[in-house]
């Protein structure tokens, strides 16, 4: 009997190695870099929180080129590792070709979307998290002059200064609005000196408020409107904590939700093929409050978050989403 037990439990311990073995989790971060402290290091944090909870590891590569994404994603299907996570639009292209050869592999992409069987698209309502940032943001200003620096010029980080406009003018219809992005190749999320030149040359236009939306680069906007004792807005991850005092909110992104989700879902076999796009409704966007910012946000900002927040989600406020037309309203 004793020697019946030991063996049942052998093989339940055998059973659950198996289980454990049979999701080889992977992921290929953007060319940002996994510690961006934003977009990047989001997908990092949620693989971190599956690994502490079930103990399962995973594996991640860091592309340093735009050419990388492919030879990365398939490296990872070829070697068995199962689901792999391409954690950028930028590897949309490299991902249809792979997600065809490895039929059996389930894949993940986030900020654009495949119609594949084995492929999980998840996107996110930039415009309307930038848009709580925007009414803060035109709140906040005393100079009735905001910013915005966004990464490499495309269509999904112009969707998030339309969003961000639309707030700032819901608040102030005389607000101004200065832009620039960084650049127009993936070089654009890496270059925080770039990114405080064109904060410093905002600032000397009169922005009091700059919202970055560009990754690494993100940190050079930050640092500059803290030398500069102006505010920002941080985004994808909280980066409140980077400058406490001067940080007035961040736009929370949240693709560690999706990385995480994503890892859960195939190691239960509730796996799903399919576009989610997660907004406000959802809880997959908003604009972070702590202990960091809350020095920042007055009473009456917080009230207009929150109606703003409430009439999003009841659909009293339509935020336009620049990429269905390549264009954002003035009014």
């Amino acid at each position: 009997m004793k020697k019946s037990l030991l063996t049942l439990f052998a093989l339940a311990a055998m059973s659950a190695t198996a289980l454990a073995a049979d999701i080889k989790p992977a992921i290929v971060y953007g060319t940002g870099g996994k510690f961006d402290k934003s977009f990047n290091e989001a997908a990092y944090n949620g693989a971190e929180r599956f690994k502490k909870e079930t103990g399962v590891a995973y594996r991640d590569f860091e592309p340093t080129g735009d050419t990388q994404g492919e030879q990365a994603l398939r490296n990872f299907a070829s070697k068995g590792f199962n689901p792999v996570i391409a954690v950028s639009f930028a590897w949309t292209s490299a991902l249809q070709k792979v997600a065809a050869e490895y039929p059996k592999t389930q894949f993940v992409l986030i900020d654009d979307s495949l119609d594949l069987p084995n492929v999980r698209s998840v996107k996110f309502k930039e415009n309307e998290g930038s848009y709580l940032a925007g009414v803060m943001a035109a709140m906040a200003s005393k100079s009735g002059k905001i910013g915005f620096v966004g990464g490499m010029d495309i269509p999904l980080i112009r969707k998030f200064e339309c969003g961000y406009e639309q707030g700032a003018r819901a608040a102030n219809p005389k607000i101004e609005v200065f832009q620039n992005m960084t650049g127009t190749t993936g070089a654009a999320w890496n270059d925080p000196v770039r990114g405080g030149e064109l904060t410093k040359n905002q600032i000397d236009q009169g922005a009091d408020v700059v919202y970055a939306a560009a990754g690494a680069t993100g940190l050079g906007v930050l640092q500059t409107a803290a030398d500069n004792k102006k505010l920002s807005v941080g985004v994808d991850s909280n980066q409140n904590y980077l400058h406490p005092g001067s940080v007035l909110t961040s736009v929370v992104k949240r693709v560690d939700l999706a990385v995480y989700n994503a890892f859960t879902d195939s190691k239960n076999g509730k796996f799903t093929a399919g576009t989610q796009e997660l907004g406000l409704k959802e809880e997959g966007v908003g604009a972070a409050m702590d202990d960091n910012n809350k020095p920042l946000v007055t009473p009456e900002m917080k009230a207009a978050v929150d109606k703003a927040t409430a009439d999003i989600i009841a659909g009293k406020i339509k935020v336009h989403d620049y990429t269905t037309d390549n264009a954002c309203p003035k009014s």
